[in-house]
């Protein structure tokens, strides 16, 4: 949030998101105790207790509740109308934090953040790669990239313009030492490269036939929970692996890595930014989309 006349209310809204003091200075960058002295000085103004303190908990009250949800949507549209009167005196500054999956990540760098840095070359971007579908309000961040059947339905969503593909790959070791497989059901002969979702099970295998989606639980005896880790293993030969195209873009045009049973590939998931709906937009946030915008039409 900006530092602006609305200070005390910004600081209110920031102490009922995080429940805390302590996280509320954090995301304003001020001290705990300036944070206490603005929520004090504008209960006192407006002759209302917005909260609750103890020493060990933050809750807000009623009547608290109710003030505050009548005034946020006045104070993030004055705050943008002054996002907006900046932007026009000068290019937008600051750090944008957006929440990402690992491969998503990859696909961004290539298509989107060089061409952004170049153009605002005075924001600082930062990419936080989860592989856990996190909430970006709760984490700080700006928004967050992920595919679009994943975006929640309370957010702005827009597409990216283009999509998280995978493919299977092997080494050309590997496959002097194995025939390669024609369709997917040949991988119960081969040695796979596992790989283990957050939540503890293991990663089946997506394919597409004739338009129809299936799965599949192939077999190995290596299971890892890093994509790194897995395109490493993969260029070492130790099996085939199922990874994004934006993994092995580059070990692919260098032979490292061979891609395998192409026309099996599921339909790819759109990629998709999105940011909280009745929110303050940052302008660094609208910068970053209109280039997305502006890279779906070319």
């Amino acid at each position: 949030m900006h530092r602006t006349g609305l200070i005390e209310y910004e600081t209110a809204i920031a102490v009922a998101k995080h429940r805390s003091f302590r996280a509320a200075a954090d995301e304003l960058g001020m001290s705990s105790t300036a944070v206490s002295s603005l929520v004090r000085n504008l209960e006192a103004r407006i002759g209302v207790r917005i909260f609750h303190r103890t020493t060990r908990s933050v809750s807000i009250t009623a009547a608290g509740e109710r003030f505050l949800d009548r005034v946020k949507a006045s104070v993030s549209e004055i705050s943008e109308a002054i996002d907006v009167a900046r932007g026009h005196a000068g290019k937008p500054t600051g750090t944008l934090r957006i929440n990402t999956s690992v491969t998503a990540g990859h696909e961004v760098l290539d298509m989107i953040v060089g061409t952004y840095l170049e153009r605002y070359p005075e924001i600082c971007v930062e990419l936080i790669t989860d592989t856990r579908l996190v909430d970006i309000v709760l984490q700080g961040c700006d928004a967050g990239i992920r595919t679009s059947n994943s975006v929640p339905g309370d957010m702005v969503a827009i597409p990216l313009g283009f999509s998280l593909d995978f493919s299977i790959v092997g080494s050309p070791d590997y496959f002097l030492k194995h025939s390669e497989p024609d369709t997917p059901f040949d991988l119960t002969s081969h040695s796979c490269i596992r790989s283990r979702w957050p939540s503890g099970g293991i990663y089946q295998w997506e394919f597409a036939e004739n338009g129809q989606p299936f799965q599949l639980d192939v077999p190995g005896s290596i299971i890892l929970d890093e994509q790194s880790l897995i395109l490493k293993a993969a260029k070492a030969g130790l099996g085939i692996a199922y990874l994004a195209d934006a993994m092995t873009r580059d070990a692919v045009a260098s032979g490292e890595l061979r891609r395998v049973l192409e026309g099996w590939r599921p339909v790819p998931d759109q990629l998709s930014i999105y940011y909280p709906r009745n929110r303050h937009t940052p302008a660094a946030l609208r910068a970053f989309v209109e280039i997305v915008r502006q890279n779906q039409h070319v």
